[in-house]
């Protein structure tokens, strides 16, 4: 196994989007700012997230069976900044006083792409879960997505193209 300050520091060096996952159950609206979501299938259209298991996130998601992944836009720092908890003693409600719209897999945050979806399936591995969801619906937005790499907050720019 490799050294595990030196995966560390080497995932710092790629660039992910920025996410926050919500759910919504018999507790009500939870969310939390994810970094590991990924694409896994188009046929059928599934995604995945990685939530640590014994994270409030994790277990409402394992719990309610739906969760909705909001793909944040560029300019959103501070709502990655709210969902990551770090402020939670300040504004204990994550979803007070911000723009978003309740649906049936968890609220969706304005300006944000939404992946609703319903949990297929949990894999765990280490520390945390891999939770499969088959997305029922998408709310697609024209935005730059915002990323994170090397420890802040980056924007994504297309690459100019090369002259013929």
């Amino acid at each position: 196994m490799v050294d595990r300050t030196l995966f560390i520091e080497a995932m710092r060096h790629v660039a992910q989007s920025v996410t926050v996952v919500t759910t919504i159950g018999e507790n009500g609206a939870t969310g939390a700012t994810v970094s590991a979501f990924s694409s896994l299938s188009a046929d059928p259209p599934s995604v995945l997230v990685c939530l640590r298991s014994d994270s409030r996130i994790g277990l409402a998601v394992a719990g309610n069976r739906v969760f909705c992944v909001n793909v944040l836009p560029e300019g959103a720092a501070a709502l990655a900044e709210r969902f990551s908890g770090r402020f939670d003693v300040e504004q204990p409600d994550r979803f007070g006083a911000i723009d978003h719209v309740e649906g049936p897999t968890g609220p969706l945050l304005s300006g944000a792409t939404a992946f609703e979806c319903t949990l297929d399936k949990i894999i765990t591995h280490g520390s945390h879960d891999i939770c499969i969801g088959n997305v029922t619906k998408v709310t697609k937005r024209g935005t730059s997505p915002l990323a994170y790499m090397d420890g802040g907050f980056k924007v994504v720019r297309p690459e100019a193209k090369p002259e013929e």
